[in-house]
């Protein structure tokens, strides 16, 4: 590889990472704006999004969209950050990336003031010339009315979907998070 195809290689890839770095945001804003005909753009044909809970499973663009249209439907004004952003690209390809992404989000389903904190490992695709989602997962750490916020964390049922309590998708279900508890949380000590 000459030295010019490898800066040009370099440059092609800084520019894929902005390009997934704003599709994150994409996201976000589309979601909290309820816009459908951009949410949707943002996913392959063939996109997968879930949950390791089981609230949330589509598969095909078309399904995802209409996953959204029943998950928005209920809830009025929202707004969701993003924060750290990893993105690894599959080895030999241009057009193939995954990435862990870490988010917060105030949200109001069924009129309810809600809070959450989860991450998405995803899955992006080069589709007709531009970076999309091929396959979301979203995992909640909580999420939670806002009146429930200050003891969440040390509940282990933190996800609230209507009148729903599911158990928090992580940490504790990580290996490193029961190792570490195993190894050095005594029963004595134990948390609050």
């Amino acid at each position: 590889m000459t030295e010019l195809s490898d800066l040009e290689a370099r440059v092609a890839r800084l520019e894929a990472r902005a390009e997934i770095g704003e599709l994150v945001t994409r996201y976000a804003i589309a979601c909290d704006e309820h816009d459908m005909p951009h949410l949707e753009s943002l996913f392959t044909e063939d996109a997968v999004f879930d949950s390791p809970n089981g609230l949330m499973r589509a598969s095909g663009r078309a399904e995802v969209i209409e996953m959204f249209c029943k998950v928005l439907s209920i809830r009025g004004p929202g707004y969701h950050w993003t924060h750290d952003h990893i993105i690894r690209f599959d080895r030999g390809s241009d057009t193939a990336a995954s990435g862990l992404l870490f988010s917060h989000a105030e949200t109001t389903p069924g009129g309810t003031h809600s809070l959450a904190a989860m991450k998405y490992d995803d899955e992006y695709r080069v589709e007709g010339g531009r970076w999309r989602f091929a396959r979301r997962s979203i995992s909640f750490l909580y999420y939670v009315p806002a009146t429930e916020y200050a003891g969440a964390l040390n509940q282990v049922d933190r996800v609230v979907a209507g009148d729903r309590r599911l158990a928090a998708d992580y940490p504790e279900s990580l290996a490193a998070w029961q190792e570490f508890e195993a190894r050095y949380v005594t029963e004595t000590e134990g948390r609050p």
